[in-house]
């Protein structure tokens, strides 16, 4: 089996064969499901995808053998996981390509819903949740070098990695980041900080090491947590008030984490 980052040599890239994991729309439920780094069972992610326990054994089987997905066993069971954070990568392009599906019912309208209120993206902060935890390091000027907004008119590409703006860490942005719990050898100042444009808010939120690290300590501390919709995040009633001196008011958003 090749995972996508083994580019064979002496050819192109035969792209259409990891496109067809990509091609059903069970199989991109479960590859949304496990877009937040957890490995799941694949009863969770029968669930997830709206089959039935054999009919799931073949999608995952299938996205093994396309490199999508890796399985590892514990006791008696085999939880699945993204082969790598390039797949999440593939599936926040494809979500700025495609056309966006009608809302015909409750339960479409609350995934939505959360999944923009607050979400996981390559293991850190997206969102409306993400793009305003950002904003506050701006306002701070823990971080300088843009405003957090996005800029259509530059190499600044919607839910992309931008490179159009050169943020960088302050002396009192180090400091704090490093109260917060963010590794010592991150926290060079000037360190350039990497970012990505959110595409539901059009805005700007910390990604990279630095990214991933924040948001590991605001679920080390019970701030934040996951939601019931795979990917989503929400403030839990012990971090708002952390939350609320870091940001103000958490853009906004309600007590159960969504925008107001």
């Amino acid at each position: 089996m090749r995972t996508p980052r083994e580019v064979p040599t002496g050819g192109d890239p035969d792209l259409a064969v990891v496109a067809a994991g990509f091609a059903d729309p069970r199989r991109i439920r479960v590859l949304m499901a496990l877009a937040d780094g957890r490995a799941l069972p694949a009863g969770r992610l029968a669930a997830e995808a709206g089959v039935s326990a054999s009919t799931i054994s073949n999608h995952l089987s299938r996205l093994r053998d396309q490199g999508l997905v890796t399985a590892e066993q514990h006791g008696r069971h085999r939880y699945y996981r993204l082969s790598t954070p390039d797949v999440e990568g593939v599936l926040e392009a494809l979500a700025r390509l495609a056309p966006r599906e009608p809302i015909t019912s409750l339960r479409q309208h609350t995934r939505a819903h959360a999944l923009r209120s607050g979400r996981t993206c390559y293991q850190h902060l997206a969102g409306h949740l993400g793009v305003h935890l950002f904003r506050a390091l701006l306002d701070r000027r823990w971080v300088v070098g843009g405003n957090g907004l996005h800029h259509p008119d530059t190499d600044d590409r919607l839910s992309a990695p931008g490179h159009a703006i050169d943020y960088r860490l302050t002396p009192e942005g180090a400091g704090a980041l490093s109260d917060w719990g963010v590794p010592q050898r991150l926290l060079r100042v000037d360190t350039t900080l990497r970012y990505c444009t959110d595409w539901t808010e059009q805005a700007h939120h910390l990604a990279g090491p630095h990214g991933s690290a924040l948001a590991t300590f605001l679920f080390e501390q019970g701030w934040i947590a996951r939601g019931t919709t795979p990917r989503s995040v929400t403030i839990t009633e012990s971090g708002r008030p952390h939350l609320d001196r870091l940001c103000g008011s958490p853009a906004g958003m309600d007590r159960a984490g969504y925008p107001a």
